[in-house]
């Protein structure tokens, strides 16, 4: 016989405010474990937070352009550069030329009193930029140099992700051919070099050409050659956007600190799956090379074959020598200093101790661009006084993050978090001060190298 409990309206009460009860407890204590978290990662009370920056949030967006689907185009004379248009931080937008920048180029000075530096790279370059613009940390640092106590510094970014050599150089011919005005010249560079080139490598383009991996989605859509799976990677690429986009402005407006936790942990995960996308966009890429590339109204220069990891690495460091030569050869005949700096990465091994939650974080075992810097690094390192004895002014900023206890990486490529960026920055002011007391020469102010003989 089936015994049938029949539950009155005061049992289903009782029933109803144990379960709020629990409901509210359990809010509660989400609520206190996200004010920790928050703490521990922000430094600050929540409800009191003066609201960080999407850079702040430790959010990798770089080149995400939400508004837009084609955020690249081809470049007749860069190779390719970022569509202008607005971008996520304030202040800034890409430009006429395609760089995050507050100003169209070329930049006019509207006084005499401003001193323009230009800044050249790939991605760490620009957001070195970036972090300048926003910090003024060389404009201080110069203002300790007689003659410049009472210049206003200009940052002109021309670093665009995937930017590698000979592009800077070529950029700076462009520039300078259009009538831009340098007081000084930054190259920030290295892992691009590297990892790009090798990837270059790996599809038989030559290694001097612009990234592969930027490249070919832009040529494989203009000569129409993509695969049905690279089209269906395309579309989630594109349909990710709207999402990210959703949740970082729930993440900007969140009253609770467990909305901020709940929507952190939700875009770190949309962000992961977005770059893996892009990742498995770039494998899926259909590459024209059957015919030679004679199908392709794009015109590229191809390798016969993939080249030994030694002697591809040994022609990617001398292209890196040879073109920063060259911008200073370039620069000094017009007494404008150049500074040349090796960008720090996490694959080069330092005596830099990560934390568990910073390896998470900052390695992959999968990741194509792990081997070119492991070998590749020591090579650049071994050429630096090459570069010296060229005349070159070169900084090696690959232990810069040895003694920091903060977390430097926001992923596992070679970005760095505000900390890290804070650290680059500062490194990069105290070395160009120092050289250029090093270099006054009363009466007149000498801040350039001496021009090279041929």
């Amino acid at each position: 016989m089936i015994m049938k409990h029949k539950f009155n309206r005061k049992q289903i009460k009782e029933v109803g405010k144990i379960t709020l009860i629990n409901l509210l407890l359990l809010g509660f204590f989400v609520e206190l474990g996200s004010l920790g978290f928050y703490l521990v990662r922000h430094n600050q009370l929540f409800y009191t937070r003066q609201r960080p920056s999407i850079e702040e949030m430790g959010l990798n967006l770089e080149g995400m352009r939400m508004e837009i689907s084609i955020v690249e185009r081809l470049h007749p004379y860069f190779g390719y550069a970022p569509k202008p248009g607005p971008d996520f931080r304030p202040g800034f937008k890409y430009n006429n030329y395609g760089f995050i920048s507050p100003y169209n180029y070329p930049f006019v000075k509207t006084n005499e009193n401003q001193f323009i530096v230009g800044v050249f790279g790939g991605s760490v370059a620009s957001n070195y930029s970036i972090y300048e613009i926003q910090n003024g940390i060389l404009e201080t640092k110069l203002r300790e140099v007689p003659g410049l106590e009472n210049k206003e510094l200009i940052i002109l970014s021309f670093a665009t992700g995937g930017y590698k050599q000979p592009q800077q150089l070529l950029i700076l011919n462009y520039l300078l051919s259009v009538g831009q005005v340098f007081d000084m010249v930054i190259n920030i560079d290295g892992f691009n070099e590297l990892a790009l080139s090798s990837v270059n490598n790996e599809q038989k383009l030559e290694l001097t050409m612009p990234s592969a991996s930027h490249i070919q989605p832009l040529t494989n859509l203009g000569n129409q050659s993509l695969s049905t799976k690279a089209l269906e990677s395309l579309l989630k690429i594109k349909q990710a956007k709207p999402r990210i986009n959703q949740v970082v402005s729930n993440l900007k407006n969140c009253r609770m600190a467990s909305c901020y936790t709940i929507n952190n942990l939700a875009i770190q995960g949309l962000i992961k799956d977005y770059y893996q996308e892009v990742a498995r966009f770039q494998r899926y890429q259909q590459i024209p090379d059957d015919d030679g590339g004679e199908g392709s109204v794009f015109l590229f220069y191809t390798q016969e074959s993939v080249l030994p990891e030694e002697k591809a690495l040994a022609k990617i460091t001398d292209t890196w020598v040879r073109t920063s030569t060259v911008m200073n050869h370039i620069l000094s005949a017009k007494n404008i200093p150049y500074f040349h700096i090796l960008q720090p990465n996490q694959y080069h091994a330092t005596n830099r101790v990560f934390s568990s939650e910073e390896k998470a974080i900052a390695f992959s075992e999968n990741t194509p661009y792990r081997q070119p810097i492991v070998a590749g690094y020591p090579l650049l390192l071994n050429r630096i006084a090459d570069l010296e004895a060229a005349g070159v002014t070169i900084f090696n900023g690959v232990n810069i993050f040895d003694a920091a206890p903060e977390i430097m990486y926001i992923d596992n490529c070679c970005h760095y978090t505000p900390a890290g960026e804070h650290i680059l920055s500062s490194y990069v002011a105290e070395s160009i001060k120092n050289i250029l007391n090093q270099r006054l020469n009363p009466p007149n102010l000498n801040l350039a190298n001496e021009p090279l003989t041929d």
